[in-house]
């Protein structure tokens, strides 16, 4: 059911995504072509903000930001996956692996790859800030239009 807080912490966590996205494309080469970087990072941002964020608003204070920062830590995770299959996928193409075992590997080595040029003392700030933020916002929104 549409809501408030769902629709606040799926803009939140979709400008939080839009953010970061663009923090992290200022560290990656600047040859690379990112293609729908962004835009995936935005939708990854709206659909956990909606469904895990949004959901669970309404619980007090502490746990508001816990839930804020539970969604950006899966917001953070759930694009490493997916930044990562789609790594893997180009790679595959290419015929970089000899099986699938193998290309699945990759998306974990991949994962971990990306998350260690994350890891910014930048990015943490605006990660952790911008997760206590969400969360606060969406309790907010669903004190007031509940």
């Amino acid at each position: 059911m549409p809501d408030g807080a769902k629709l606040t912490a799926a803009i939140l966590l979709g400008a939080l995504g839009f953010i970061l996205s663009d923090m992290i494309r200022a560290l990656m080469e600047e040859d690379m072509n990112f293609g729908y970087f962004n835009y995936v990072n935005v939708l990854l941002g709206v659909v956990v903000g909606w469904s895990l964020v949004g959901r669970r608003a309404g619980r007090g204070l502490t746990f508001a930001i816990n839930n804020g920062f539970t969604g950006v830590v899966s917001l953070v995770f759930l694009g490493l996956f997916v930044q990562g299959v789609n790594e893997m996928l180009r790679l595959a193409l290419r015929n970089r692996y000899d099986n699938a075992f193998e290309a699945l590997i990759a998306v974990v080595e991949l994962m971990m790859e990306y998350a260690l040029v994350m890891a910014t003392i930048p990015i943490a700030v605006v990660v952790v800030l911008g997760g206590i933020i969400a969360g606060l916002c969406t309790e907010v929104a669903w004190h007031r239009w509940r």
